[in-house]
């Protein structure tokens, strides 16, 4: 039996879609674990990318310590929290939020520490102060790299929350786990499928965001500098 059959057969399983073990119930989980820890990074990484891109303070050893932080093992972290704090919800939590903040962070500092000398020197020339020239001025311009950085998270969180089952919480990883456990090979390829599809989708939700947040000029700026 090869490999589409075995997807056609398990997506076309009636038992597959409801219930507490169905698609819907697991997308839902997998979506909320992601959001939760992509939006905490974001809180945590933005704010302090935008204050050391702007002040030049301390830029080097937070960018440092991003870059190592990037360098931990993702599970090996999740395990650590689970033998601290208990199994549940915080370690993974805890272990998205160590894989997605280093990226968010570094393209953030990056971002505004970019922004050309002579668009900062003409906004003070023309009475900015320091917040407003951050906020209307270096902010926009560091946009498109904050949100690749965001992006880079989100895909990478997406993929790896897989891991909140193995700590006994729910997600599209259950499938992967469960299928493996029991040898099921169609289960185990539905969540692979399902997985991938949820990471495309998110490249493509962000691809949208830049559009929306992204102006046309800094948009082609972005392009031509690849």
């Amino acid at each position: 039996m090869n490999i589409m059959t075995l997807l056609v057969e398990w997506f076309s399983d009636p038992a597959q879609w409801s219930g507490p073990a169905g698609i819907p119930t697991r997308l839902v989980e997998h979506v909320y674990y992601s959001l939760l820890g992509l939006g905490l990074s974001t809180v945590i990484a933005v704010p302090v990318g935008l204050l050391t891109g702007h002040t030049g303070v301390g830029g080097f050893l937070t960018t440092s310590l991003a870059n190592f932080a990037r360098a931990l093992p993702t599970i090996g972290v999740l395990f650590l929290i689970v033998l601290l704090a208990g199994i549940g919800l915080v370690p993974v939590v805890c272990a998205l939020v160590a894989l997605a903040v280093p990226p968010i962070l570094v393209n953030t500092h990056e971002g505004v520490r970019g922004v050309d000398p002579g668009l900062k020197d003409a906004a003070l020339g023309m009475g900015m102060r320091g917040r407003e020239v951050l906020f209307k001025l270096e902010l926009p311009v560091a946009t498109p790299l904050i949100l690749m950085g965001m992006r880079t998270a989100a895909v990478q969180v997406v993929a790896t929350a897989t891991i909140a089952a193995y700590v006994g919480v729910g997600g599209l990883g259950r499938y992967i786990v469960d299928g493996q456990a029991r040898q099921d090979l169609s289960m185990l390829l539905g969540g692979s499928v399902l997985v991938v599809a949820l990471a495309v989708l998110t490249t493509l939700l962000f691809a949208g965001l830049r559009r929306v947040l992204v102006a046309p000029g800094l948009r082609a700026e972005a392009a031509a500098a690849r």
